[in-house]
């Protein structure tokens, strides 16, 4: 048998233990030798810098866009009138609920204690093979069942095969425990 002895298999430990700080030392200098080393002329390296062009004298002036802030929610907001008008006209001329109902739905948002008005979100999936334009109302109702409100959305070229999102709001059912329902959906 050859057991080594208690005294040598402490010297070997300890010696490993000595020689570990040594040898993380060593990697880590050989390591920052090699990345100081290395050839920063080649594109691509983080170090290199190459100019294509002269440097600019000045820079340029900022320009302006020619459109506000405040014309571009104009025009959102136009925007969003005009598809609620085509709706409207839309709804004018369906009996009934409408070819689209079983596409849209609606889920009626968390009530804050001081709200200015009553929100829905309506989801309306486009499950015809091209974009359609999508007609709805949607109704706030009380618990008892009367329309405290009615908002009609306009949803202009739904994607097909996917789903599109708006709020329907109301200042109406503010303030009132109500429901939001699909009274009617048409697709255009």
């Amino acid at each position: 048998m050859n057991q080594t002895s208690p005294v040598r298999r402490a010297l070997r430990g300890r010696a490993a233990r000595s020689l570990t700080p040594a040898v993380l030392a060593a990697v880590i200098v050989a390591g920052t030798a090699a990345c100081d080393s290395s050839d920063t002329s080649s594109q691509g390296t983080a170090r290199s810098t190459r100019t294509v062009s002269a440097e600019p004298v000045a820079s340029p002036e900022a320009t302006r866009s020619p459109r506000t802030q405040d014309d571009f929610a104009a025009s959102v907001s136009a925007d969003v009138e005009r598809n609620r008008q085509k709706a409207v006209t839309t709804l004018k001329g369906v009996d009934g609920k409408g070819n689209a109902v079983e596409d849209v739905s609606v889920n009626g948002l968390p009530v804050a204690a001081a709200e200015q008005f009553r929100s829905a979100l309506v989801r309306v999936t486009n499950r015809s093979g091209k974009a359609a334009f999508y007609a709805v109302r949607v109704e706030f109702v009380d618990a008892s069942g009367k329309v405290l409100d009615s908002v009609v959305l306009g949803f202009a070229d739904a994607p097909p095969n996917r789903t599109v999102s708006e709020h329907a709001n109301s200042r109406k059912a503010a303030g009132v425990k109500s429901f939001p329902r699909i009274a009617q959906a048409e697709r255009g």
